[in-house]
C-alpha cells in the first residue's frame, strides 16, 4: 500500500490513535542511557568495559522494548534482571523528578486536536507503571487522555509484541476494526508492534531513537518529522 493510498483510507477511517511516550510525545534527552548506567552498576558491570559497551549497544538497538525484557536478555537469571530493572526504573524516575523531560514540541496540542476530532487516543510505554506515572505527573498529563498503558497492563508483554495496541483497541472500543487504528512511535519496535496488530496506519517519527531506514524496514507506512504532523496527516492535509 502506498502513502497516497493509505492517506486516502485514513481520511475518515482512523478512530483510535496509539502513541508511544518517550521519544515520540515526550523528549527525554537520552535519559534511558543515563539510567542504564545505574542498572549496569547494580550488576557490577564496569563502565568503559567491553561488556558495558556490548550491553549499551543492545539497549540502543532495542529502544521501545519492555525494559524488563531487555534486562532478561542481558542478565539471563531472573533475579539479576529484576535487580537491574529496579535500578533502572529508580534512576529514570529520579531523573524525571529532576525536571529533565519535556513534551515534544506540539505533542500535547496534537493529542488535544486528535481528541477534539472524535478519535480515541492512548499513550503507551515500555517502562513500568511507576515510571509512566512519574512522567505523566511531571508533565501534568494525568488527565490528557483517558487511558495509558504499560506492558503490565497488557499481560506483561511489551513491544515488539502487538499486545498494548490490541489492549487499547479492546479497552477503548473506539474502533470497530484494527484497520481503524493508527500506531505512532520513534523506534522500529513501536512500528513492528503496530504492524503485528494489523493497524491501518503505522507511522514513525524522527524525534527519537531510530532513523528513517530502520522505521521503514520495520514496516512504517509513513515517517513524520514529529507527532505534531499527525493530525494533518489524518485529516488528509499532507
Amino acid at each position: 500500500m502506498t502513502d497516497r493510498e493509505n492517506t486516502t483510507m485514513t481520511d475518515h477511517g482512523i478512530r483510535l490513535v496509539v502513541l508511544d511516550m518517550a521519544g515520540t510525545t515526550v523528549a527525554d534527552g537520552g535519559l534511558v542511557e543515563r539510567a542504564f548506567a545505574a542498572a549496569a552498576a547494580e550488576l557490577g558491570v564496569e563502565d568503559g568495559s567491553p561488556e558495558h559497551a556490548e550491553h549499551l549497544a543492545y539497549v540502543r538497538a532495542t529502544m521501545g522494548e519492555s525494559k524488563i525484557s531487555v534486562f532478561r536478555h542481558l542478565c539471563g537469571a531472573e533475579d539479576r534482571a529484576q535487580r537491574a530493572n529496579s535500578a533502572f526504573e529508580k534512576a529514570y524516575g529520579d531523573l524525571v523528578d529532576e525536571g529533565l523531560i519535556a513534551p515534544v514540541p506540539g505533542a500535547r496540542e496534537a493529542v488535544e486536536e486528535l481528541t477534539a476530532s472524535g478519535r480515541g487516543v492512548v499513550l503507551t510505554t515500555g517502562f513500568a507503571r511507576v515510571t509512566q506515572d512519574a512522567i505523566l505527573g511531571a508533565l501534568g498529563w494525568q488527565d490528557l487522555v483517558p487511558l495509558t498503558l504499560c506492558p503490565a497492563d497488557a499481560g506483561g508483554r511489551g513491544r515488539p509484541f502487538p499486545d498494548m495496541v490490541l489492549e487499547a483497541f479492546l479497552r477503548t472500543k473506539a474502533a470497530e476494526d484494527v484497520r481503524q487504528v493508527a500506531v505512532v512511535g520513534d523506534t522500529s519496535y513501536d512500528v513492528l508492534s503496530g504492524v503485528r496488530a494489523g493497524a491501518g496506519l503505522v507511522a514513525g517519527v524522527r524525534t527519537g531513537a531510530h532513523g528513517d531506514d530502520a522505521l521503514r524496514a520495520a514496516g512504517a507506512t509513513h515517517v513524520l518529522d514529529s507527532v505534531a504532523a499527525l493530525p494533518a496527516l489524518l485529516a488528509g492535509d499532507r
